[in-house]
């Protein structure tokens, strides 16, 4: 609260009979002791922790025996301990005492300080207190009244000028400075004209702010001293002389302390006055030299993170968070997050009211961390909830998406964009948006949005892989098993392969329209599905490969047998025909080549060692020499070797010339018709071709 003066508020006149529970704040000497427990209890008794920031504090320092506390008690109605002129001058205040002043509206606190240059410290150097309670005096106060002899001015000691030079630089040190007012009361006021005085002081203090910045390079050399003090200046006459008119100047003056503006900028709130006073007394008897935070950044620091901590385990002691912990289905809902959000705006709530009155940087700072402590704890039911909320919506994707497959067949992808948007749409929606979690929620919904998206691909790409693998799978089934009458090689398997993948992905890009992948995401993804593709080949291939006799036998069969019915050959040239494909058939199976680059021998060594020289005599076999590998193939993608072939092909020649045999016994082209029938039927069922056909052709 600022308040540009007291005037209205602080009567003038009419002091009620309060009480100003006179209380020592601080032990004078040696002790040096700040009284925690009394103060508690001054606090307590004067109910300041209801004033909020509503308060003021006055303090005094000057010469011992100058008058301070009869001052004070005249000015304020309070009853500090005074001297008794009849028995000599003499130390009276020990230590810092503290009072408040009665009947004054908002509440005003008036501290009274040990006086300096007192003989009662004899030969000690004690001049360290009276600086270390000037300079707490100097921070707590809003009005500093200096008490000083009239015929002290110009003075050196006297006037205070190195206690007001060491307290202005250790104040700049240890604290940061707000302004407040150093009022000079001028005692026994003599036939000096005031304004002369006044010129005096103010030129005093000026030249003292000068030295002191000119001195310490630490110090803000620059600033003036109007920036941290409005000095003001009042005359008084003698109270022992001229009794009647001191106190009508007490009034006076009283009436300038009630119109002078307090500057509330670094108060702290009064329930924290002991606590801060308590810290500030530390700093200065610790005197460290550092650039430590103002007192009141001290306490609001203290006081923030307390009321932080409490009502962070407050929220999180509440049985709705516990029995959501118990749950151990976790299905958390949508209500259980809006009740979440309540609390959270209930907890910031309270603890900024509670918080009203500390400082912008400490409160802030705890501020923001209670929240992100609170959203960290409550981040795994904020996660729950979109992954729950995430899942649901990714199974009704899947559910359509399946149904319109079923419905629609292939079709179905070019609609599939507007199902996707649709269910990512819905996910929006369905998503906690509560004020409170909308950060976090936020945060985590990105990375739950992701995942939908990322799976919704996944369910798509799924289906198309599998389409794919069908149709490759089919296609070279097709194309080993001599139903498609062409040329077997692997380039017509590469382009099978590349075709299929164009289509697919084709497939895939239009149903994924609304995503709006970039280039090189969709180029990825060009590359996964050819990995598969030719993953799928190579499974198929290196499947048939183990059957590779039976295989052969079938396409014999079906060659062998076509160009017979069609009439195109006789039997020995047919047979010929039947075996060179199967042959090939042999030289495709023997190693995997799908890449571009391969290149290889395979097809004419097979055909030179094993097509043309069986028909000759030669004994001589290169196949049967060196290892059972082809040279131009890596191990890896090799699935019959040389060797291999070669057994195979014996076989596969034993087998085959029996059937031939047979079929040149029996030309009659009904009992033809009847053989071809029987061969196809053994072959595709993957019996022996040889027993069934003696067994045929014998009858």
């Amino acid at each position: 609260m600022n308040m540009s003066g007291w005037g209205a508020l602080w009567p003038v006149h009419d002091f009620a009979p309060d009480p100003c529970y006179l209380t020592q704040l601080i032990e004078g000497h040696d002790d040096k002791l700040f009284k925690v427990a009394e103060a508690e209890n001054f606090v307590k008794e004067i109910e300041l922790d209801k004033c909020g920031q509503s308060y003021a504090v006055v303090s005094i320092i000057g010469p011992q025996s100058s008058g301070k506390s009869t001052l004070l008690n005249k000015l304020f109605d309070t009853d500090f301990k005074e001297m008794n002129a009849k028995e000599g001058r003499s130390q009276t205040t020990k230590g810092v005492w503290i009072a408040r002043c009665a009947g004054i509206k908002p509440c005003t606190l008036v501290l009274d300080l040990e006086g300096t240059d007192g003989k009662e410290q004899g030969d000690k150097d004690d001049t360290l207190f009276e600086r270390q309670s000037a300079l707490f005096a100097l921070v707590v106060s809003d009005i500093f009244l200096i008490n000083m002899w009239c015929h002290d001015i110009g003075r050196n000691n006297a006037a205070n000028r190195p206690l007001l030079k060491t307290i202005f630089r250790a104040r700049m040190k240890l604290f940061t400075p707000r302004k407040i007012t150093l009022l000079f009361v001028i005692r026994d006021i003599t036939k000096t004209p005031f304004e002369l005085l006044k010129r005096l002081l103010l030129t005093d203090m000026e030249e003292i702010w000068k030295d002191f910045t000119t001195s310490n390079p630490d110090s803000q050399n620059e600033a003036a001293l109007s920036n941290f003090f409005s000095v003001e200046m009042v005359a008084l006459s003698s109270y022992e002389r001229e009794e009647e008119k001191f106190k009508e100047e007490v009034a006076e003056l009283r009436e300038k302390i009630c119109d002078i503006a307090r500057d509330s900028s670094g108060v702290v709130p009064a329930l924290d006055f002991t606590y801060s006073c308590q810290k500030i007394w530390e700093k200065i008897k610790a005197d460290e030299d550092l650039d430590v935070p103002s007192h009141k950044i001290m306490v609001a620091t203290v006081r923030c993170e307390q009321i932080a901590r409490k009502k962070y385990e407050n929220l999180a002691a509440k049985k709705e968070w516990h029995q959501w912990k118990e749950d151990t289905n976790r299905s958390t809902t949508l209500e259980f997050v809006k009740w979440l959000s309540s609390q959270l705006d209930t907890c910031l709530s309270e603890y900024d009211a509670e918080t009203t009155y500390y400082d912008e940087g400490p409160r802030s700072t705890y501020r923001n961390q209670l929240k992100e402590n609170l959203l960290l704890r409550f981040e795994p039911a904020l996660v729950c909830v979109l992954e729950h909320i995430g899942s649901t919506i990714l199974e009704e994707f899947k559910h359509t998406f399946q149904k319109g497959l079923l419905n629609q067949g292939e079709y179905f992808y070019a609609r599939a964009s507007n199902c996707i948007e649709y269910c990512l749409s819905k996910f929006d929606q369905a998503c906690p948006v509560a004020d409170a979690v909308i950060e976090t929620t936020n945060k985590h919904k990105i990375g739950a949005r992701r995942k939908l998206q990322s799976d919704i691909v996944s369910v798509v790409t799924s289906s198309c892989e599998k389409k794919l693998k069908e149709v490759l799978s089919g296609s070279i089934e097709k194309e080993l098993s001599g139903e498609v009458i062409k040329d077997l090689s692997w380039k017509s398997i590469r382009e099978l392969l590349k075709n299929e993948v164009e289509s697919t992905g084709s497939r895939l890009f239009t149903a994924l329209t609304g995503l709006g992948i970039d280039a090189d995401t969709r180029e990825k993804m060009t590359e996964r599905l050819e990995d598969y593709a030719k993953g799928v080949v190579e499974e198929k291939v290196r499947g048939e490969a183990k059957s590779v006799l039976m295989r052969m036998m079938k396409c014999f069969a079906s060659r062998f047998m076509n160009r017979l019915y069609t009439g195109k050959d006789d039997i020995p040239t047919a047979a010929k025909s039947a075996r060179r494909y199967s042959l090939e058939l042999l030289s495709i199976l023997a190693a995997i080549r799908l890449n571009e680059d391969d290149i290889d021998d395979i097809k004419e060594k097979l055909e030179a060692e094993l097509f043309v020289s069986s028909s000759s005599s030669v004994k001589y076999d290169p196949l049967l020499i060196g290892p059972d590998i082809w040279e131009q193939i890596p191990s890896c993608r090799t699935l019959i070797g040389p060797r291999s072939c070669k057994t195979v092909w014996d076989q596969f020649m034993q087998e085959t010339e029996i059937i031939i045999s047979k079929a040149l016994k029996q030309v009659r082209p009904l009992k033809l018709c009847r053989i071809f029938k029987v061969v196809g039927k053994v072959a595709s069922a993957g019996l022996c071709l040889t027993a069934m056909l003696a067994a045929l052709l014998g009858t």
